[in-house]
C-alpha cells in the first residue's frame, strides 16, 4: 500500500476518534443518562446505580470476547460501524421509554445490559485498527493522539447537550439529539478507510506482514481462496498450556496471558482504581444539579467538559513523554489524583451541607475539582492502552489482553457506580466521598509497589518514539488537512 494511503487512512482514524468521543465506552451518554434519570424521571440514586451496575456487569461479560472477536476478524471496520449505531439506538431508546420513579425499570435494565454488550466491542475494535495502521511503533503517539480527539469530542457533544437541556429545562431528554449526530459523523470517516492499509497482523500485535498485502483502492470480503470471509475471521480455540501448536498464525496460547504476573498485577489494579473513581463524576454532577434547577443541570454538564479539556491536555502530555518518562511515572500521577480529588470533594461538599443555599462560588469551586479528573481519566485512558501493548507485544494477543484490562475496567465501575449511589443515598454524599477517596489510595500504592516499568522490558528510553520523531523529520510524508 502507498504512503499516501497509509497517511489519509490515520486522517480518517483520528476523525473517527473525534466524533467517536461519547460513544467510546459509554460513559459519558451512561452519566448524562443517570443525572436526566434522577432530575427529569425522578429516578433515586439505587435506581440509578442499578443500572450502572446492569451496564457494567454486561460489558465486563462481554468485553473479552469482544477483544478475542477483533483479534482474528478482517471484518474490524464493520464490526465498529455496526456497535456505534447500535449504542446510539438504545442511548435514545433509553430516554425516549423512561418512565417516571422507574417505572418500567426492567425494560431499562435490560436496555442496559444490551448496550453494555454492544459497547464492549468498541475499545478494541478501535485500537486494534489504530494498532493495524500505525504498527506497534507507531503505537504511543497515536493512541495520544486518538485520546485527545476523543476527549474534544466528547467536550463539544457534551457542551451542545447541556446548552440544548438548560434550554429546554425541565425537557431534558432531548439533549440525547447529539448522540445520533455523533454518530454519523463516526460511520461517515470509518467507510472512507481503507480496510487494506489495517494490517491485522500488526493489530494483533504480531510481526507485520505489509510486505505481503497487495496495494488495493477497493476492499474484497474475500480470501485469498475466494471463499467469502467470516466477520469472525479464523477464530482459534486451541487453548493448549503454554503452547503455539494449532496456532498456525504464530499466536501464542491465551493461557499463557493469564500466567503473565505483570498483566494479571495489572488487571487487579485497573479494577481497584475503577472501583474507586468509576462513581465519582456521577456523584459530583449529582451533588451540583439536585435541586439547582436548570442551572444545576448545567453545571453538571459542565463537569464533563471541564473533564475533557484536561483530558486532552494529558493525553497529550502521556504521547509525547510516556515513551522517554517511562510509563510508570505518568500512570502514577494519574492514580494519586482521585484521593487528592476526593479529599477536596470530602471538604467541601461538607461546606455545602452547612449552607441553606448553595453559593454560586461554592459551586463553581466543586466543578473545579474537576480538573482533577481531567489529570486522572486523562493519564489512565491513554497509558492503560499503552501499558497493555507493552505487556501483549509479541502475543498476537492484543485485542484479547484490551479486552481484559477493559473488563476489569467495566467490572471496576460497575462495582464502584452501586456503591457510590449507595454509600451517597444511605450515608450523604460527604461520606461517600471519603470512603472512596480512601479505597481510591489503594491502586495507588499498588501500582508504585507492584507494577515494573513495561516500556521495552523495563528501559526508561523508548527507541521507537525516538525512532518515530526522527523519521518525521527525515522523510516527507504526503500531509492530509490539518485538524484537531
Amino acid at each position: 500500500m502507498s504512503a499516501e494511503s497509509k497517511v489519509y487512512a490515520r486522517f480518517y482514524l483520528g476523525l473517527v476518534a473525534l466524533f467517536l468521543g461519547e460513544l467510546r465506552d459509554g460513559l459519558t451518554m451512561i452519566n448524562m443518562q443517570s443525572a436526566f434519570l434522577i432530575v427529569s424521571k425522578s429516578y433515586s440514586e439505587k435506581q440509578a446505580g442499578i443500572l450502572f451496575v446492569v451496564f457494567g456487569l454486561s460489558q465486563f461479560i462481554f468485553q473479552t470476547p469482544a477483544g478475542y472477536i477483533m483479534d482474528y476478524t478482517d471484518w474490524k471496520v464493520g464490526w465498529l460501524a455496526v456497535a456505534s449505531i447500535t449504542t446510539t439506538a438504545l442511548t435514545l431508546l433509553t430516554a425516549t421509554t423512561a418512565q417516571e420513579y422507574g417505572g418500567n425499570l426492567g425494560w431499562m435494565i435490560f436496555i442496559k445490559f444490551f448496550q453494555g454488550a454492544i459497547t464492549a466491542l468498541i475499545p478494541p475494535g478501535l485500537n486494534s485498527i489504530t494498532q493495524g495502521i500505525v504498527g506497534a511503533e507507531g503505537m504511543t503517539q497515536q493512541v495520544s493522539q486518538n485520546e485527545m480527539r476523543n476527549h474534544f469530542g466528547t467536550a463539544v457533544i457534551v457542551l451542545s447537550g447541556s446548552i440544548i437541556a438548560y434550554s429546554k429545562y425541565p425537557d431534558i431528554g432531548v439533549l440525547f439529539i447529539v448522540s445520533p449526530i455523533a454518530c454519523a459523523g463516526v460511520i461517515f470517516f470509518l467507510l472512507k478507510i481503507n480496510p487494506k492499509d489495517i494490517d491485522h497482523a500488526a493489530a494483533r500485535g504480531l510481526a507485520s506482514k505489509e510486505d505481503e498485502i497487495k496495494e488495493s483502492s477497493s476492499y474484497s470480503l474475500t480470501d485469498e481462496g475466494g471463499k467469502v470471509a467470516s466477520p469472525m475471521g479464523d477464530a482459534s480455540f486451541n487453548f493448549e498450556d503454554g503452547s503455539q501448536v494449532g496456532h498456525v498464525d504464530g499466536a501464542s496460547s491465551p493461557t499463557v496471558l493469564f500466567q503473565d504476573t505483570t498483566l494479571l498485577t495489572f488487571i487487579v489494579i485497573i479494577f481497584l482504581f475503577h472501583m474507586s473513581n468509576g462513581t465519582v463524576l456521577p456523584l459530583v454532577m449529582q451533588t451540583l444539579a439536585i435541586g439547582e434547577g436548570g442551572t444545576g443541570i448545567l453545571l453538571s454538564g459542565l463537569c464533563i467538559i471541564v473533564a475533557q479539556i484536561f483530558m486532552v491536555c494529558c493525553a497529550k502530555i502521556c504521547g509525547d513523554y510516556s515513551g522517554l518518562w517511562g510509563r510508570k511515572t505518568l500512570f502514577l500521577v494519574g492514580l494519586f489524583s482521585v484521593p487528592i480529588r476526593c479529599f477536596i470533594l470530602y471538604i467541601l461538599t461538607g461546606m455545602k451541607d452547612a449552607q441553606e443555599e448553595t453559593s454560586v462560588v461554592l459551586q463553581v469551586i466543586i466543578l473545579s475539582t474537576q480538573i482533577f479528573d481531567g489529570v486522572g481519566a486523562g493519564v489512565f485512558g491513554t497509558m492503560y492502552i499503552l501499558v497493555t501493548s507493552d505487556i501483549s507485544a509479541g502475543t498476537g494477543r492484543f485485542s484479547l489482553t484490551l479486552g481484559l484490562t477493559t473488563a476489569a475496567m467495566s467490572i471496576g465501575g460497575t462495582v464502584s457506580g452501586y456503591l457510590g449511589q449507595a454509600l451517597a443515598q444511605d450515608h450523604g454524599y460527604q461520606n461517600a466521598f471519603m470512603v472512596i477517596g480512601m479505597l481510591s489510595c489503594v491502586p495507588a500504592l499498588g501500582y508504585l509497589i507492584f507494577m515494573p516499568e513495561t516500556l521495552n522490558g523495563g528501559k526508561t528510553a523508548s527507541m521507537s518514539v525516538i525512532q518515530e520523531h526522527d523519521e518525521g523529520d527525515v522523510k516527507e510524508k504526503p500531509q492530509p488537512p490539518a485538524f484537531v
